[in-house]
């Protein structure tokens, strides 16, 4: 394995020059073998990133030179062990979760969001990850987890199993149930039924799903006809089904995913769910508000299949 060395005088003299470059060694993830001596491995960006580091300091009046060692030289592997750094973020996630557990408003979101972040930071300078990594990343999962529980009581856990492949000639002018006040993947599955599967559905909206009548067709809650299966979200278990899964469907499926459960967001996020979240402030009847929502994603829709067929 090669190391990219940095060995520095800093100038005496200036001490703007000395705090940059402390500061950028450290976020840089930099290992001091010994004083005015530091370490990272090898890899074009850390090499740019040390240069531009000798480049600060030749001109600020400092000695810098950039050198290079292999292995046999010495492992310096164990200097970059971030254990402590996971214990100390894991440590100070503990009141982050005792506030998702108390309150899901938006002081709870920036503190998630905080620890999002807080952790991106270690991983990006943790060159050798272990158990530790693996152990943070998993306590944020879950705390990542807990809010979207908090954000949306109710939501369905993921099912372990195909999805059947059905007619939608066999789902007319059915009743279609689902809990009240429907955020994302119940507004986009609601409108997805109506547009492509059953164009006279009708919808219930309920308090308590136990009280699903028998004969309607559940969707989106523990025991629905239709819900999370694997890591498709509703809507994307409802595109399976009924063989609906064309790219522009598919891309407005990945939407839905992002704003429901998270992952890769595409870069319509932040705006839909700013509209959506605005709606549904807005507008306290469930019907009245499934309509206008579907007013957005079939603008979605028809943007994405137009982008798509010029594509083609």
């Amino acid at each position: 394995m090669l190391w990219s060395l940095l060995i520095l005088s800093l100038p005496t003299d200036n001490a703007t020059a000395r705090m940059r470059a402390w500061r950028a060694l450290k976020a840089a993830g930099a290992a001091v073998l010994r004083d005015g001596v530091y370490a990272l491995p090898d890899a074009a960006s850390h090499h740019a990133t040390l240069q531009a580091v000798a480049d600060d300091v030749n001109a600020s009046g400092g000695v810098a030179r950039l050198l290079f060692a292999a292995q046999s030289e010495g492992d310096f592997s164990p200097l970059f062990d971030r254990t402590s750094a996971y214990a100390e973020w894991l440590n100070a996630l503990v009141p982050v979760q005792q506030q998702v557990a108390r309150e899901a408003g938006a002081a709870a979101q920036r503190a998630v969001q905080r620890a999002r972040k807080e952790l991106d930071q270690l991983c990006a300078i943790d060159f050798f990850p272990g158990e530790a990594q693996r152990q943070a990343l998993q306590a944020l999962e879950e705390l990542e987890e807990a809010w979207r529980l908090a954000q949306t009581p109710g939501e369905p856990r993921a099912l372990a199993r195909e999805v059947p492949l059905l007619d939608a000639r066999r789902y007319q002018g059915r009743t279609w149930a689902t809990r009240a006040r429907p955020w994302v993947d119940r507004l986009a599955s609601a409108w997805l039924i109506r547009r492509h599967i059953d164009a006279s559905a009708r919808f219930l909206w309920l308090a308590d799903t136990a009280a699903c009548p028998r004969r309607a067709l559940g969707f989106d809650f523990d025991g629905a006809t239709f819900t999370h299966v694997g890591a498709r979200v509703t809507f994307e278990t409802l595109l399976a089904a009924f063989n609906l899964e064309t790219p522009a469907l598919l891309r407005l499926g990945r939407l839905v995913h992002a704003l429901d459960a998270g992952g890769v967001q595409p870069p319509e996020v932040a705006g839909v769910e700013s509209v959506l979240a605005g709606m549904r402030q807005a507008i306290a009847d469930d019907d009245a508000l499934a309509l206008a929502a579907a007013g957005v994603f079939e603008g979605l829709y028809q943007s994405f299949d137009k982008a798509q067929t010029h594509v083609e």
